[in-house]
């Protein structure tokens, strides 16, 4: 072969992930988030959908997506009244452990005693199943509202404490000699420096908190309760109605993931000047800019 031939011959081409990437339209990143997350959801139902046809899964395995929603909206009424349940005890046992969590986290912090007493007893008390404790609250507290609530603030409550401790150890110590050289009391350090530093770690906790909670709530429904999402999947299971379960399993879904992006927004409203959230905006341009 002569040098001519080597060199107008064409060289092989290997495929690397930045060929993948490039492959993405350029005008997704322009698109509305919620739309973008509509077409994902929108193709996974549909994939549901075409796989359990093509492999002709049975119903009482795994149900056909349409199925699932004809049952859904059948007595909305009713999936409604069980959904709010679950979503009230949830949002009060979530309340209760940032309250609390953010409270136990100032005390560790302000004291030596308690942070080697109260930190450990709580990391002890994490490590308990709570599948385990759960029927001790309902022997407490009786069937009602008052055992979720405790059992989802008390898994919910773990990274909140650990989340704000770390975000109030976090703080410059420079920050905290200036504080002090101008006579700046424990209190009024605490509350003008410590705890607005700590804001973005609580945010972090808060988000992870919030569908701790949510498992909580379901964990109370499943030991002793006549309503929530919980108690359908309970009944549902007995009469072996799988399609009843995926109903209660989706809008657990959609309740956690809605429980989540309110806790992110809200963390854009208190927080909009955390490096975090400039990152999120200048990556989000840079995607759009790159997409030309």
């Amino acid at each position: 072969m002569t040098d001519a031939t080597k060199s107008t011959a064409p060289e092989p081409t290997t495929l690397r992930a930045g060929d993948l990437l490039s492959a993405i339209p350029r005008n997704w990143y322009k698109l509305n988030r919620g739309f973008r997350v509509a077409i994902v959801l929108m193709s996974t139902i549909v994939l549901w959908e075409v796989s359990v046809i093509v492999f002709d899964v049975k119903e009482f395995l795994v149900p056909r997506p349409t199925v699932v929603g004809a049952m859904m909206f059948d007595d909305p009424l009713w999936m409604l009244e069980h959904t709010w349940h679950t979503f009230y005890e949830t949002i009060i046992g979530f309340v209760l452990a940032v309250v609390f969590g953010v409270i136990l986290a100032i005390l560790i912090v302000s004291s030596r005693f308690l942070e080697e007493t109260l930190y450990i007893l709580l990391v002890t008390l994490n490590s308990v199943p709570k599948v385990a404790v759960a029927p001790l609250f309902v022997v407490w507290m009786g069937t009602g509202l008052s055992p979720k609530v405790a059992i989802a603030a008390m898994i919910a409550i773990f990274v909140i404490v650990i989340d704000m401790v770390l975000g109030l150890r976090s703080v410059d110590p420079e920050m905290i000699d200036l504080a002090r050289s101008m006579k700046a009391s424990k209190m009024k350090t605490l509350f003008k420096i410590r705890f607005p530093h700590a804001l973005p770690n609580l945010f972090a906790g808060m988000k992870v908190a919030i569908t701790l909670a949510l498992i909580g709530s379901i964990v109370g429904e499943f030991v002793a309760s006549d309503k929530g999402l919980g108690y359908v999947i309970l009944v549902a299971q007995g009469q072996f109605d799988t399609p009843q379960m995926f109903v209660s399993i989706v809008l657990l879904a959609i309740l956690g993931t809605v429980l989540f992006f309110l806790v992110d927004l809200a963390e854009k409203f208190v927080l909009p000047w955390h490096v975090s959230r400039r990152q999120e905006e200048g990556g989000a341009d840079a995607k759009i800019a790159g997409a030309h």
